[in-house]
C-alpha cells in the first residue's frame, strides 16, 4: 500500500472537552474524565469530561425550559433560526471536517459529516412551517375531527463514536424541527465535533439547552435512558447496547428508536460493469472508515462467471488504496479506533484462519514501520467465504471483508437474505429489471444500486431484522420525533 506519513500528529489546536450544558461549559464533572487517544499515533489528544447523573438531570431540566422556549417561537422564526445554523455549519465546514479527524483519524478525504449536517438542516427547516395535521370525518356525525401531531419535549440521542455528526444530521436535525429539545451523548471516543456543534447552536440563537451535548461512559449513558424527563430515545449502536437500551427505557415505558448494525450483501452480477463494480466494493468494503461502518458491504457476492476476474481487479484495488496520515487530502485509508479494537479485529482474522472460513488473499496484519504506534490493520479480503461461517455472520467493524460465488440469482438472494441483518444490501448490475426484482426480494432497509450507500435528507435510512427499528430522514424521519394527537370538537 501506498504510505503516507509527513504529517502524522494531529494539528496543534484547542479542542473543546468539556460538557455543555444551558450553553455553559461543564469542566468539573461528576462521572469523571476520559484521555482521548488519536489512532493514528495512540497518543493523547486531549481529555474529556464525562457526564454522570447529576449531570444529565441538569441537561434534561435545561433542555425542558428551552424547549418551552423553542416551541413559544412563531414558526418563521424556528425556520429562519434551523437555517442559520445550516449557514454555520457551513462556514465551520472545513473546522469541523478537522474535528472529525482529531475525533477518529477518518481520513480528512472522507470527513464528509458536515456537508451531511448542512444537508440534513436545511431540508427539515422547510417543514418546520408546513402542516403536519390533518382533519377526517367522523362517522355519523358532522363532530369535527382533528389528527395533530406534537413534539415529545426532550429527546434522548445517542450516538456511536464513528458517527455523531451522522447522527447530528439525522436525528438532531429533524427533532428540532419537530419542536423537540435534544440532550445529545456521542461518545467519548469522538466528542469534539459534537461539542463544537453544541457550542454553534447556541451561537446562531437557538435558546441556549436547546441542544446539550453531554459525552459519557456507561453510568451517564443508563441515567439519559432512565430519566423520567426524556420523552424518547433514539440510539445508534450495537445490537448489545441496543438490548440494555430496551430493559431500561421499558421501566418509564419510553419509547425507543434503533439504527443497529449490518453485515450487508453486495451482489455483482454477471453483466455488471466489472471496474466500477471493483472501485464500489473496495469503497463500500474495507476502505471507507476502515470497515469501522454500519454501513460496510462486507459480504461481496460474485456471479462465478466473473468471480476470477473481479477478485483479481478488487485484490488489486484494495492493496493500492493510499494509507497514513489522516489529515492527507490524497489518504484514504485510515487506522481503527482503539488498541482494543485492533486486538478484537486482529482475533477475528486469526479465528477465521484457523477455522478455514475462507482464503485470506491480503492482508491480515497490523502495519508496522512508521505507522507502528496508530492503530492501523491491513484491509483484509477472504475468498471463497462460507456463509455459515462466523467470519460471514459476525459484524466484525473493522476493514475485512468476505467473497463468496454464487451461480444464479436465486442464489445470490438466499446467500444475501441468510443474515441476522437486514441494514443495507447492493446490487451491481446492467440490468434495470434485475434491478427492480432483485432489490424487493431482499431483506434490507435500503437498497443501494450501482451505488455507494449515499444517505439523504429525503430518504428513510434503517433496518430490518437485528439492525434495528425506526427511520431516519424523509417524513418518515421526522415522524419518528413527533406523537400523535386526536382532537374531536362535537358540532351538536
Amino acid at each position: 500500500m501506498a504510505l503516507i506519513t509527513d504529517n502524522l500528529d494531529p494539528s496543534a489546536v484547542e479542542l473543546p472537552g468539556s460538557l455543555l450544558i444551558g450553553g455553559d461549559r461543564i469542566d468539573q464533572s461528576s462521572g469523571g474524565t476520559h484521555a482521548h487517544i488519536f489512532p493514528g499515533t495512540g497518543r493523547p489528544n486531549g481529555t474529556v469530561q464525562l457526564a454522570g447523573s447529576e449531570e444529565i438531570d441538569l441537561a434534561a431540566e435545561s433542555s425542558r425550559n428551552a424547549q418551552r422556549e423553542w416551541i413559544s417561537f412563531t414558526s418563521d422564526r424556528r425556520r429562519d433560526l434551523l437555517i442559520d445554523l445550516a449557514d454555520a455549519v457551513h462556514e465551520h465546514m472545513a473546522e469541523f471536517s478537522r474535528l472529525n479527524v482529531q475525533d477518529y483519524a477518518v481520513p480528512i478525504s472522507l470527513a464528509i459529516n458536515t456537508l451531511l449536517l448542512e444537508r440534513f438542516l436545511r431540508h427539515f427547516a422547510g417543514y418546520v412551517d408546513k402542516p403536519h395535521g390533518l382533519s377526517t370525518p367522523a362517522a355519523g356525525s358532522f363532530d369535527l375531527n382533528l389528527i395533530e401531531r406534537e413534539p415529545y419535549g426532550v429527546v434522548g440521542v445517542i450516538a456511536p463514536w464513528n458517527g455523531a455528526m451522522v447522527v447530528a444530521a439525522s436525528c438532531v436535525a429533524p427533532a428540532l424541527a419537530a419542536g423537540n429539545a435534544v440532550v445529545f451523548k456521542p461518545s467519548p471516543l469522538a466528542p469534539f465535533a459534537a461539542l463544537r456543534f453544541g457550542e454553534l447552536c447556541t451561537e446562531v440563537g437557538l435558546p441556549p439547552g436547546l441542544v446539550n451535548v453531554v459525552p459519557a461512559g456507561p453510568e451517564g449513558g443508563e441515567a439519559l435512558v432512565r430519566h423520567s424527563g426524556i420523552g424518547k430515545i433514539h440510539f445508534t449502536g450495537g445490537g448489545t447496547t441496543a438490548r440494555k437500551i430496551l430493559a431500561t427505557a421499558a421501566e418509564n415505558l419510553v419509547p425507543v428508536v434503533a439504527e443497529l448494525g449490518g453485515k450487508s450483501a453486495n451482489i455483482v452480477f454477471e453483466d455488471a460493469d466489472l471496474d466500477a463494480a471493483v472501485q464500489l466494493s473496495a469503497y463500500q468494503g474495507p476502505i471507507v472508515q476502515s470497515g469501522q461502518s454500519c454501513a460496510c458491504a462486507s459480504r461481496v457476492l460474485v456471479h462465478e462467471s466473473v468471480y476470477d476476474a473481479f477478485l483479481e481487479r478488487f485484490v488489486a484495488t484494495v492493496e493500492s488504496a493510499r494509507v497514513g496520515d489522516p489529515f492527507d487530502p490524497t489518504v484514504l485509508f485510515g487506522p481503527v479506533v482503539s488498541a482494543s479494537d485492533a486486538d478484537r479485529i486482529l482475533g477475528v482474522i486469526d479465528g477465521a484462519v484457523s477455522a478455514g472460513a475462507g482464503e485470506l488473499l491480503t492482508g491480515g496484519q497490523r502495519m508496522g514501520g512508521e505507522l507502528a504506534e496508530g492503530f492501523f490493520i491491513e484491509p483484509t479480503v477472504f475468498a471463497d467465504v462460507d456463509n455459515r461461517s462466523d467470519l460471514a455472520r459476525a459484524e466484525t467493524f473493522g476493514p475485512v471483508v468476505s467473497v463468496m460465488r454464487f451461480t444464479d440469482e436465486a442464489e445470490a438472494i438466499r446467500i444475501a437474505n441468510d443474515s441476522p441483518y437486514g441494514l443495507n444490501a447492493f446490487i451491481q448490475t446492467t440490468n434495470l429489471t434485475r434491478a427492480h426484482r432483485v432489490s424487493r426480494l431482499l431483506q434490507a432497509g435500503s437498497v443501494w444500486i450501482n451505488q455507494v450507500s449515499d444517505i439523504s435528507p429525503q430518504g428513510p435510512y434503517g433496518g430490518y431484522k437485528h439492525s434495528g427499528f425506526g427511520r431516519t430522514g424523509g417524513l418518515e424521519g421526522l415522524y419518528e420525533f413527533l406523537q400523535v394527537k386526536n382532537i374531536r370538537i362535537g358540532m351538536g
